[in-house]
């Protein structure tokens, strides 16, 4: 009787087993297939350039991430996206990365961090080159940004200084100067610049520009008004149009000073300002404390700390110009 007893126990219990022991089991394979997607998921990187491939910054960039320890593919992926050298796509490529739902938009200027403010108030934004991120709107304040943009600020005054020292410096007799700046940038730059040329003793003669065909009438007039130099500022769109606008300059048989190497290397006189290879190499760092959790309110925006100096000796010889040797000592590179 006592095992009969028993028996019929067994035989209630067991289905209730079998259902507990099903659950179990369950709640168990579901556990193991989320951490499975979890772990399949990798970040996306929303990457929007101005130009086209190859860029030598987007190289920087991924050597950045992989001294990291990023592989793309393996454990990061990039969307990328070109506005090839047409600045009204970008906040349509902007938007088309929000709408992919990335883990990180970077963008370049103040062109893609505005259209990238406009587009997203939660995707986290890296703006690795940006002249004045405050009076673009990006961000409240250098050390705490505020809001989900933050990157690396070229500002700096003493640049805009030293780039007028080397002309003077470069070129004794020069008087006066033809600054062409875009209107659309931030004035911050200018302003730098005049209060240089005022405490040198130079004359400055300032020519807007904010489309490419604006360029011609601009240096036109430098011409017309008798301009020794010119001194390019900052701006997308003169980068973008760096080669035609070092033809304009060649035209004009003037010596000129740009902010950007890439000028010099497409046939400009010389460069001086900071390294964007440098700033797109640490904008890898932003998005590596970012993916890792890091808000960006709460990255303070950084400033360049190397500076390059670049003379163009061949296009110097062609202009007839002579470059003192205390300048060409202290050059980083000399194109011959």
């Amino acid at each position: 009787m006592r095992q009969a007893r028993i028996s019929k126990l067994e035989i209630r219990i067991g289905p209730a087993a079998i259902l507990i022991a099903g659950l179990t089991l369950g709640l168990f394979t579901a556990t193991i297939i989320a951490e499975a997607q979890q772990a399949a998921r990798i970040p996306r990187i929303g990457l929007l350039r101005p130009g086209s491939p190859p860029d030598p910054y987007v190289t920087q960039f991924l050597q950045g991430l992989r001294e990291l320890g990023y592989v793309e593919g393996q454990n990061f992926t990039i969307e990328y996206r070109w506005a090839e050298n047409r600045t009204e796509r970008i906040p349509e490529l902007t938007a088309d990365l929000v709408r992919l739902k990335v883990d990180v938009i970077v963008t370049a200027g103040s062109t893609g961090g505005i259209a990238a403010k406009q587009a997203t108030s939660t995707i986290p934004v890296v703006v690795p080159v940006v002249t004045d991120p405050i009076a673009a709107g990006l961000v409240t304040s250098l050390s705490r940004p505020g809001g989900n943009i933050t990157g690396l600020s070229t500002l700096n005054p003493e640049l805009s200084q030293k780039r007028m020292e080397l002309l003077k410096e470069t070129f004794p007799q020069v008087t006066r100067v033809a600054v062409v700046q875009d209107p659309r940038m931030a004035l911050t730059d200018r302003q730098a610049t005049e209060a240089a040329a005022r405490a040198l003793g130079l004359h400055l003669q300032v020519l807007e520009a904010r489309g490419v065909d604006d360029l011609e009438t601009a240096f036109a007039a430098a011409k017309t008004a008798r301009a020794g130099a010119v001194n390019i500022l900052s701006s997308a769109l003169f980068f973008n149009n760096r080669g035609r606008i070092v033809d304009l300059v060649a035209n004009s048989r003037l010596p000129a000073i740009y902010v950007h190497k890439g000028f010099v290397a497409a046939g400009g006189l010389m460069a001086y300002g900071p390294s964007f290879e440098d700033l797109f190499r640490r904008a890898a760092i932003y998005v590596d404390k970012i993916l890792k959790g890091a808000k960006p309110a709460e990255l303070p925006v950084e400033q360049p700390t190397k500076f390059e100096l670049v003379i163009n000796l061949k296009t110097a010889k062609a202009l007839g110009l002579t470059i003192p040797q205390s300048i060409l000592v202290r050059a980083d590179e000399v194109i011959q």
